[in-house]
């Protein structure tokens, strides 16, 4: 059956490049894992910043990025010399991934900062190492020269995430200032760890009580 699977993969022009049982399971285990990690982090990135959809989804990004890591490392394993850059993307994605979890999860300093970047690097580390595997295969990107699959994800994710990590709060203040806020700063303010809006501080002043006679 995995190998009626794997033939069909091969008639739609993604070429299975090993037919060994193992590879052939591991690869079934990481498609899968991939195609939920990509899912998950949509629905995170796309998610109210609040609890509910976007913790949740997050929590399953990580998972399917843990198990993305584990196979990709298997398949790196049994195919070094063709698969060892794949092995290194792996590696970078799922640190990120799991550093922003983490940061998240025992609120570090500037974790908003650290968390969405994190997060959001991992997804395109993810991306990038899909582009890199399968581009040539694919329709339009079989078109585009090799060197390209390695900067479009990034080209097009880190403006995205600087531009939500800007509308969250979770940049430092100056860098707001920088971005188009110079003179006042942008209202609310926010605080630098968690990104909620920080009291303002009364400019009233209290008349002194009157002393005794």
């Amino acid at each position: 059956m995995l190998a009626t699977a794997v033939q069909g993969l091969g008639i739609l022009g993604v070429e299975v490049p090993d037919e060994r049982p193992v590879f052939l399971a591991t690869l079934a285990v990481h498609v899968a894992a991939g195609l939920t990690s990509v899912v998950a982090g949509a629905l995170a990135a796309t998610a109210g910043k609040r609890p509910g959809r976007h913790p949740r989804a997050g929590t399953v990004y990580v998972c399917g990025l843990a198990v993305v890591f584990s196979t990709a490392t298997v398949l790196a394993a049994l195919r070094w010399r063709q698969d060892w850059h794949l092995f290194l993307i792996a590696c970078v994605a799922f640190a990120l991934g799991a550093t922003g979890w983490t940061a998240r999860r025992r609120r570090w300093h500037r974790w908003t900062l650290i968390h969405g970047a994190g997060m959001a690097g991992s997804y395109i580390a993810l991306l990038t190492g899909f582009y890199v595997d399968n581009g040539p295969q694919l329709p339009l990107w079989s078109r585009l020269p090799h060197w390209s699959f390695w900067f479009i994800p990034a080209a097009v994710g880190v403006p995205l995430t600087w531009r939500a990590l800007y509308r969250n709060g979770a940049l430092p203040l100056t860098t707001r200032r920088v971005a188009g806020h110079t003179g006042a700063p942008p209202s609310p303010r926010r605080s630098a760890g968690t990104g909620s809006p920080l009291p303002r501080r009364s400019t009233a002043r209290t008349s002194p009580s009157p002393r005794p006679r």
